[in-house]
């Protein structure tokens, strides 16, 4: 696996970690609550993970291919989030808090993730 992809996926796996603290500190108030954060954080984790692989699927390409791709990603990350935090507000009828709050966690976790990479701490 190419070290951008392993990157992209450590950074994930950061946010799923976030995604289910967040979710775990929001069962105090309630199950609804919990769910609510483990959907608005999980959007950011599907769609994180769609992006890395539009992204970075695919091997050498020219540059233009590649910015392409990368805009891309974003692109489907952005309507993933967007699509599922939506079904969550008006299909389920959850609570908007804890989801925004997931979805601050786990761009939170995204950050840190990537300052630990730039520090060499998630690099072999």
């Amino acid at each position: 696996m190419s070290a951008g992809r392993r990157l992209a996926f450590r950074a994930i796996a950061f946010q799923a970690g976030a995604t289910a603290l967040t979710a775990l500190a929001f069962l105090a108030h309630g199950a609804q609550s919990a769910l609510a954060a483990l959907v608005g954080g999980s959007a950011l984790v599907a769609g994180g993970g769609l992006a890395a692989l539009v992204a970075l699927g695919g091997g050498v390409k020219p540059a233009g291919s590649v910015l392409g791709l990368m805009l891309a990603g974003v692109l489907v990350k952005w309507l993933v989030v967007f699509a599922v935090l939506a079904v969550g507000l008006a299909g389920f009828q959850l609570p908007p808090l804890p989801m925004l709050v997931a979805v601050v966690a786990t761009m939170l976790a995204y950050v840190l993730a990537q300052i630990l990479n730039r520090e060499g701490v998630l690099r072999e």
